[in-house]
């Protein structure tokens, strides 16, 4: 499978030559030993330093990034796997020691103290606060706990299912939970349900592993819990716990009744006593499932469309991607599960990667992982590679915006009014669905990590009781087991420790913006663009303030927007 084989570079080396040996470290380590070595005497000295510098790990990554978007675009490609395990375990971990190196000549530098001070003050502060977590006990293990993440996506990556007499992913599974047969929504939720269960050992063992390396990472660091070390190392400088926990009391008191009177509507119109799990996803009205499009050419071709009728530039930008072959859509076995726009750092190009079978999420899934992509644009002219990525909780208002302000146009879709309204009423009581199980997530990981030593038992108890805490109407019973794996179709808890709340605080960002717009399209549009040209220079509250919206994610944020999110709902 031939992926990203001739990618466009726009942007010239100036301090690296045109090819690099990536076999071995020696091939590299000059290049970081100059650095080290160099004057850097003056602010113009100092500045071509740190631009040269950007060059060299814009270069790198991008060499990590391409490995490992074609070892998840075939997870059985054993070669593929050992291509990115190699660059992990010969070049990646020395790149950290290096970069440490670097970071320390930076903040030694008395040049530094005449540089613009608010020009460069998010990347003091980051540069400061990696100095301070860096620990050389935890370079190999940090490469271990990649390597056994990577695990987790070669199990879930593999897992098929024989249905309707043909070998079909869990990908593609999803689209019978949207089938008016409450019979055939049943036997598809048991068979992959089923088969998920079959993996539990393995998976808890996987993340046995992974809690251990990462107590020890953080033990290394001087810290006392994992969560700690978590919020520094996330840069997390602008929220603490506490305002996590206010996010899960405001979910608990103003969405999970909204949810959960959502799905006493849906009960209602299916004429059901009881929800079960396999009746969650199925159209209320026991419709056919949308169809919104035949092939993934027609998907990219519809997207491209609907962000261009938002902003014509919009549009221009994912021509760019579709005529470099920058999407990987289709699901097929052996692809790792999930979506994700990944940014090839040199080329300042987004790459996008997702798992489409033809159903209406796929769709929101495609204008999401488009709102990263149009971040990637938005910071292209920025010449430091830390000031092109903003901070998580900012990067996803770029997508969730996205979602919601190409909402007018789903008529590029859909050529009927009521598949119109549907796919967007389901959209917006997706919204009210998932805060909870964000903050369920969310709050999972804070107890995990300030709980160690816990067991496997322990931990299912613990997931259960927040389920009752946030979850919704639908009943369980006789299918115990399964609640109490259900975490563990949740790629981040063993991917990304702690990276998950960011999609909540985005979440109510998004909407925001988004009844901005209703107000005035225009000006929410430019406000919305405007931030993200502003990449990661600034601090979390002035990105957010840039886009008109405000950076707060307790109760007082949360009840005005599920109002207007209930009337919308009530409106449709």
């Amino acid at each position: 499978m031939n992926i990203l084989t001739q990618l466009p570079h726009q942007f010239d080396r100036r301090y690296l030559p045109g090819e690099l040996d990536y076999s071995d470290w020696k091939n590299i380590e000059p290049f970081f030993k100059t650095l080290q070595e160099r004057n850097v005497d003056s602010v113009e000295a100092l500045e071509q330093w740190l631009f040269d510098w950007s060059e060299l790990n814009d270069v790198l990554n991008e060499e990590g990034s391409l490995r490992y978007i074609k070892m998840t675009c075939n997870t059985a490609d054993k070669n593929l796997e050992s291509s990115y395990f190699e660059f992990l375990e010969k070049i990646a971990e020395n790149i950290k020691t290096a970069n440490d190196y670097l970071k320390h000549k930076f903040l030694d530098s008395v040049s530094r103290q005449s540089l613009d001070p608010k020009k460069y003050f998010v990347f003091n502060r980051s540069i400061q606060n990696d100095v301070e977590l860096f620990c050389e006990a935890n370079v190999s293990l940090e490469t271990e706990e990649s390597k056994l993440s990577q695990g987790y996506q070669k199990i879930i990556g593999a897992l098929t299912v024989k249905f309707e007499g043909r070998e079909q992913t869990l990908q593609q599974m999803k689209s019978y939970l949207e089938y008016p047969s409450r019979s055939q929504r049943k036997l598809a939720w048991e068979a992959v349900t089923e088969r998920r269960l079959k993996e539990q050992a393995h998976l808890e063992k996987i993340f046995e592993q992974l809690l251990k390396i990462r107590e020890k990472i953080a033990i290394n660091a001087g810290f006392s819990s994992y969560r700690d070390f978590s919020f520094l190392r996330l840069e997390r400088f602008d929220y603490k716990p506490q305002d996590c926990f206010s996010f899960h009391e405001g979910v608990e008191t103003y969405v999970v009744p909204l949810a959960r009177k959502l799905q006493q509507l849906r009960a209602k119109e299916l004429n059901l006593k009881q929800l079960r799990p396999w009746d969650l996803n199925v159209d209320p009205k026991n419709r056919q499932p949308l169809k919104p499009f035949k092939n993934t050419s027609s998907l990219v071709n519809g997207c491209i469309g609907m962000v261009g009728r938002v902003d014509s530039r919009f549009s221009s930008f994912l021509e760019i991607m579709q005529d470099s072959k920058l999407f990987n859509l289709e699901s097929r076995k052996n692809k790792a599960p999930g979506g994700y726009q990944s940014t090839l750092s040199e080329a300042r190009l987004p790459f996008i990667f997702m798992n489409s079978v033809g159903v209406d999420e796929d769709l929101r899934t495609l204008l999401h992982e488009s709102g990263h992509a149009l971040h990637v644009f938005a910071t292209r002219q920025q010449p430091l590679g830390y000031y092109r990525h903003a901070p998580m909780e900012f990067c996803e208002v770029a997508s969730m915006s996205m979602e919601l302000l190409a909402n007018k146009h789903l008529n590029v879709f859909y050529s009927n009014e009521e598949d119109l309204n549907r796919s967007h009423k389901k959209h917006l009581e997706g919204i009210v669905e998932i805060l909870p199980w964000i903050a369920q997530v969310d709050a999972f990981q804070h107890w995990i990590y300030t709980n160690p030593g816990h067991t496997a038992l322990e931990r299912r108890e613990k997931w259960v009781s927040l389920h009752q805490r946030f979850g919704g109407i639908e009943i369980w019973d006789g299918l115990e087991r399964a609640l109490q794996c259900q975490w563990h179709r949740q790629l981040h808890i063993f991917e990304l420790p702690f990276y998950y709340i960011e999609y909540g605080i985005a979440q109510l960002g998004a909407l925001q913006v988004w009844f901005n717009s209703k107000n005035d399209l225009r000006s929410a549009v430019s406000d919305y663009w405007s931030a993200l040209q502003l990449g990661g220079s600034r601090p979390l509250p002035e990105l957010f303030s840039k886009a008109g919206i405000k950076f707060n994610f307790g109760p007082e944020t949360i009840q005005p927007l599920m109002q207007m999110l209930e009337e919308e709902l009530d409106h449709l």
